[in-house]
C-alpha cells in the first residue's frame, strides 16, 4: 500500500506482552515496508521486536525502483529477511526507466517475488492505460524468473481479471485485500493467495468481515503493510512486523480456530508460495 505520509502519532517504545505459547509460533509477515528510507521507526529495533514475538521471516516489498533497491539491500543485511522488487500503479508511470531498474535486481539474492505491482484506480495517480501496461510488463518479468507475483488491486477488479487471465503459470496473492466475496472467490479458483492486514480488525462492514470469515485457511496469508494499516488494539502507533501477531489472534478468533492453527497454516501457506 502506499499513501502520502507514514501515521503521524506513534509510541517507538510501545510493545506487546506475549504467553510462552504465543512466543513459540512461527509467523510470517508476507508484505511490509519497514525498508523504507522514512520508515518512522528504528528499523533495526523493530525488526528485532518482530523476530522476539515469533515473526520467523518478513518480506520487504518494493513500490518503485529506489524501494526495490532498498528491499533488496535490506534483505541482503537481515538474516530473516526478504525482498520482492516492484512499481505499484501509482508510479507506473515511471515507466520504462524503474522496469530496466527492476530487470536488473530480478536476479538478486533473496528476492523471492515481483510487486507490488496492479492497478489502483481510487486514486489514479497514474493513467489507467499506464497502469495496465506496467503490470502486464511485470507480470512478464515474474514469469521470466518463475517468481510469484504480490497483487495491488484497488476498484480495478473488472479490468484486472482481464489482464489475468490473458496469462498462465502466474502465482500470487492478492496483497491487503479488502474486496467482495465474489472476487474472493474468483480468486481461490484462480489460484491466487488472499493477504490480510490490520484492515481486518477494524472493519465495520459485515459483508467484509463475512468474507474474511470465509476465505479457505490454505489460501490465507498475513501481513502487516507496516508501516500503514496498524492493527486493533494498537491503533493509534506505527505499525511493526511484530504486529502480525494481532492480525493472527483476531483471524483465528473470527474463524473459530486455534491460534497455534492459523499460525501453522498461514506460515505454510507463505512457504509454498515465496519460499
Amino acid at each position: 500500500m502506499k499513501q502520502e505520509s507514514w501515521p503521524k502519532n506513534h509510541n517507538p517504545s510501545l510493545h506487546m506482552s506475549h504467553s510462552e505459547a504465543e512466543q513459540k509460533l512461527n509467523l510470517i509477515d508476507t508484505h511490509c515496508h519497514i525498508h523504507e528510507a522514512d520508515y518512522p521507526l528504528d528499523r533495526e529495533a523493530a525488526y528485532q521486536r518482530a523476530l522476539s514475538t515469533g515473526v520467523s521471516r518478513l518480506v520487504c516489498v518494493g513500490t518503485d525502483a529506489v524501494s526495490s533497491r532498498a528491499a533488496v539491500q535490506f534483505a541482503a543485511q537481515h538474516e530473516h529477511g526478504w525482498a520482492s522488487i516492484g512499481l505499484h500503479p501509482h508510479d507506473a508511470r515511471e515507466g520504462a526507466a524503474a522496469l530496466d531498474e527492476l530487470r536488473q535486481l530480478a536476479g538478486s539474492p533473496k528476492v523471492i517475488a515481483v510487486g507490488e505491482c496492479g492497478l489502483d484506480y481510487f486514486y489514479n495517480n497514474s493513467p489507467k492505460a499506464e497502469q495496465a501496461k506496467m503490470l502486464r510488463a511485470q507480470i512478464e518479468l515474474a514469469l521470466e524468473h518463475d517468481k510469484p507475483l504480490i497483487f495491488h488491486v484497488r476498484e480495478a477488479f473488472d479490468d484486472f481479471w482481464p489482464i489475468f487471465d490473458s496469462y498462465s503459470g502466474i502465482r500470487g496473492v492478492l496483497h491487503s485485500f479488502t474486496d467482495n466475496r465474489k472476487n474472493m472467490e474468483r480468486a481461490i479458483v484462480s489460484g491466487l493467495y488472499i493477504g490480510v492486514n490490520g484492515i481486518s480488525t477494524f472493519t465495520k462492514d459485515e459483508a467484509q468481515i463475512d468474507m474474511y470469515r470465509s476465505i479457505p485457511l490454505q489460501n490465507l496469508l498475513l501481513e502487516t503493510d507496516a508501516p500503514f494499516l496498524t492493527p486493533v488494539p494498537l491503533r493509534g502507533n506505527v505499525n511493526e512486523p511484530a504486529y502480525v501477531m494481532c492480525i493472527a489472534k483476531y483471524i483465528s478468533d473470527l474463524k473459530s480456530i486455534s491460534l497455534e492453527d492459523l499460525a501453522r497454516a498461514s506460515t505454510s501457506n507463505a512457504h509454498k508460495l515465496l519460499f
